[in-house]
């Protein structure tokens, strides 16, 4: 054999055992996810559309098998399954955590302070990304926000709530820490529910009303067929946070670049959650006209006692735990910084304008 000869048989040999070794360097990565949603809940289609596109963005880095909640376990389960790593991913709205971390909370839904925009704009440009990374990094997670929802429909059942006076003594089915002490200083009581049990319990009486999502996620659970009157708004629920925790060890196996391609499938979610929302939400506030359920609308003097209770809940939330209290100085740093551009361009604003929030002293010394 020629020295040429050699050569070109000692090159080929090595660019197949370098093409063999960058194979096994960018071997498929296999994910289990699944959900705290079943089938029958709209919001999963949040979760499916983050995986459907993650799937193809990152198909030959990543395939991630998504499996509808219930399916491999309970709902409650799905934070210490990824924690652990016995799955790589779960989807969730954070507020279910509240009982590990009073923090989780905010990080899910505000009363009467965020709006959809208002989550949008703090997470990708005032710091609000690196707290859910903080707060979900102590359980060995990252997180990706990658679903926002406006405003709740607020409480539908069987007793018109016309004004807040008529939540003295009231039975209500919400879901949330704060938003459970809000309602307590306004006289009504909180019920802690299930969202697949609302339908049936407000159907029975067992509460005087209930809410659980939007207004397109309750038509799609039949709350129309079982409540005659509607109160708005969800001041409940200013807006609510969606995203998929992530094992941090699945996470730091993937090559930086199929990290960047999940953030990018977030940020690509994010944005299409909140339209798909609204539209949906629109059409279902049609159909429950159509269907006889009466609406009503809480005055501008009731809201502004709901916004008085829920900043006294916010500072007292504040001084119970630190990150809790981090997590609100955040957000309203933010709204008074936004405050500067967005109380110039009314009406044409995108963020909600608001002249009575939670003072930051106060906050800041409970930090």
């Amino acid at each position: 054999m020629t020295k040429m000869t050699k050569f070109a048989v000692t090159g080929l040999a090595a660019g197949i055992a370098l093409a063999a070794l960058s194979s096994t360097a960018h071997a498929q990565e296999q994910w289990t996810m699944t959900t705290t949603w079943p089938d029958n809940l709209d919001l999963i289609k949040i979760d499916q559309h983050w995986v459907e596109l993650v799937n193809k963005l990152a198909g030959d880095e990543l395939q991630i098998n998504f499996r509808a909640g219930g399916t491999l376990m309970p709902g409650t389960e799905v934070f210490d399954a990824t924690e652990t790593g016995a799955i790589q991913a779960s989807g969730d709205w954070p507020g279910y955590w509240a009982g590990r971390s009073p923090a989780f909370s905010p990080l899910a839904t505000t009363t009467s302070l965020f709006n959809g925009v208002d989550y949008l704009n703090w997470i990708q440009q005032w710091g609000g990304f690196d707290l859910y990374q903080e707060v979900y990094g102590d359980y060995n997670m990252v997180y990706l926000p990658y679903g926002i929802t406006n405003n709740e429909s607020g409480f539908m059942g069987n007793t018109p709530i016309e004004s807040i006076a008529d939540l003295e003594g009231k039975r209500l089915r919400l879901s949330g820490r704060d938003q459970g002490r809000v309602l307590e200083m306004l006289g009504g009581s909180q019920v802690t529910l299930a969202g697949g049990e609302v339908y049936q319990a407000i159907e029975r009486g067992v509460i005087d009303a209930g809410e659980f999502s939007t207004p397109g996620v309750d038509y799609k659970a039949g709350f129309s067929e079982v409540a005659d009157y509607w109160s708005t708004p969800g001041w409940h629920q200013s807006a609510s946070v969606f995203g998929v925790m992530i094992n941090k060890d699945a996470w730091n196996a993937l090559p930086e670049e199929t990290q960047e391609t999940l953030k990018i499938a977030a940020d690509a979610t994010m944005a299409w959650s909140l339209a798909w929302s609204e539209r949906e939400s629109t059409e279902a506030t049609v159909k429950f006209q159509e269907d006889g359920v009466e609406i009503s609308t809480l005055s501008a003097e009731d809201l502004a006692t709901i916004q008085d209770a829920t900043n006294e809940v916010i500072l007292r939330g504040a001084c119970e735990d630190p990150m809790h209290a981090k997590v609100y100085h955040s957000m309203i740093s933010y709204m008074e910084h936004y405050a500067n551009w967005r109380d110039v361009t009314v009406p044409f604003n995108m963020s909600r304008s608001i002249d009575n929030l939670p003072s930051l002293e106060e906050i800041e010394a409970c930090m």
